[in-house]
C-alpha cells in the first residue's frame, strides 16, 4: 500500500486534486440536468399528451454509449472536462424528470384547489406548493443520478486523460501497478456513498414534516 496514494505524474493532480476534479466532472452535470428538468417536468404536467414522448426522447439518450457522445463532440468541445459533462447531463435527465414529474403529480387535488383559491398563479403553485412538497421524490432522483454520475466519470479517460479518478485506472495498465486501480475504486465508491449519504440528510432537513420512518 505504500505507493496507494503516489499518483504518477502524467495525471499533474494530487490525489485530492483527483477527488476534486471527479467530483466537479460529477456533480456539475447533475445540476444542470436538474436545471433542465424542472421546466421540462412543468411542461410534462400542465400537458399529458407531452409526457410520453419526453420519456422515450431522454431514454433513447440514456442508451447511446458514452463513447459515441464522446465521438460526436469532440470535434466542438475537444478532449475537455466539458465532452465528459455534456454525455452526463443528458444522462441525468432519464432519472430526474420522471422523479419531478411524479412527485409533482402526487401533490393532493385540495392541495392545489387550495393554492389557487389562495390566488396563486401556475408559476408560484409550482415553486410554492407543488415542488416542495415533491422534494422526496425528487431527492430519490437526485441519489440516482449522482450516484451514476459519479461512477460514469471514469469513462473519461479514453479521450486524453479526463476521467479524474479513472484516470487511475489506465495508469494501473501503464506503470503495471494494480493498486492505483484499487484507489480508484475504493475512492470512487466512498465519494458514491458519502454524495449519497449527504442527500439523504438534506432530504432530512427539507422535510421535517416526514415521519422519522419514513425518511429512514
Amino acid at each position: 500500500m505504500s505507493g496507494f496514494f503516489d499518483i504518477p505524474s502524467d495525471l499533474q493532480n494530487t490525489y485530492f486534486g483527483l477527488i476534486g476534479l471527479h467530483l466537479r466532472e460529477a456533480l456539475i452535470p447533475v445540476l444542470a440536468g436538474l436545471l433542465v428538468s424542472l421546466p421540462i417536468a412543468q411542461l410534462c404536467v400542465r400537458f399529458r399528451w407531452l409526457y410520453p414522448p419526453v420519456l422515450g426522447v431522454t431514454t433513447i439518450l440514456y442508451a447511446i454509449p458514452s463513447l459515441a457522445f464522446f465521438v460526436v463532440l469532440i470535434d466542438y468541445t475537444g478532449q475537455t472536462e466539458t465532452t465528459v459533462m455534456i454525455p452526463l447531463s443528458v444522462y441525468s435527465l432519464v432519472v430526474l424528470v420522471p422523479a419531478i414529474v411524479d412527485g409533482v403529480r402526487s401533490v393532493p387535488a385540495e392541495t392545489l384547489a387550495a393554492a389557487t383559491a389562495m390566488g396563486l398563479g401556475p408559476v408560484r403553485r409550482y415553486f410554492q406548493v407543488q415542488l416542495p412538497i415533491a422534494v422526496p421524490a425528487i431527492i430519490a432522483g437526485l441519489r440516482v443520478a449522482t450516484v451514476s454520475s459519479i461512477s460514469l466519470v471514469s469513462v473519461g479517460m479514453l479521450i486524453g486523460n479526463q476521467g479524474a479518478l479513472g484516470n487511475l485506472l489506465n495508469d494501473a495498465n501503464i506503470y503495471h501497478r494494480p493498486e492505483l486501480a484499487v484507489n480508484s475504486v475504493v475512492t470512487t465508491a466512498v465519494l458514491a456513498i458519502l454524495a449519497d449519504a449527504l442527500l439523504v440528510l438534506l432530504r432530512r432537513v427539507l422535510t421535517p414534516w416526514m415521519p422519522k420512518e419514513s425518511t429512514r
